[in-house]
């Protein structure tokens, strides 16, 4: 029998509440100072993290058995993610988590819309729906009145 561990269902949820966490925890952190330099006390306390986790799971390999392509896409994920974090502090700095954080999370609809432009994947008449239903809940929720 699998473990519950053994599912990306089961990672993908977590990922929604650390999210979710990291909105809460970043807005009550960001009171009373800038957001970039928030944003760059976040990136060392991940640095750690990820560096720990790295070394104590052994999962660190050698650093010229990776391919060019691969450094390219993951520095460019890297600089998406910087300019996502720091959009999104400055947003959780001017305005309520409860409206940023649905808002930030239209990136489920880009990701949709770019995964079958640019990456070939489909989605049957359900998944557009759900997407449908995901950016008029964002919007709902994040553009209040």
């Amino acid at each position: 029998m699998k473990s519950i561990l053994s599912y990306w269902q089961t990672w993908a949820l977590l990922s929604a509440l650390f999210a979710a966490l990291t909105a809460i925890f970043g807005k009550v952190g960001i009171e009373k100072i800038a957001p970039d330099f928030a944003t760059l006390i976040r990136v060392f306390v991940i640095l750690a993290f990820v560096a720990v986790l790295v070394v104590t799971t052994g999962v660190a390999q050698p650093l010229q058995s990776i391919s060019a392509k691969t450094y390219t896409f993951l520095a460019l994920s890297g600089l998406a993610t910087g300019a996502s974090w720091l959009c999104y502090y400055r947003a959780l700095k001017l305005g309520p988590a409860s409206s940023v954080a649905p808002v930030d999370k239209l990136s489920v609809v880009m990701v949709a819309i770019i995964g079958v432009l640019l990456l070939g994947e489909h989605l049957n008449l359900r998944g557009w729906l759900g997407i449908g239903m995901i950016t008029g809940g964002a919007m709902l929720v994040g553009w209040k009145t």
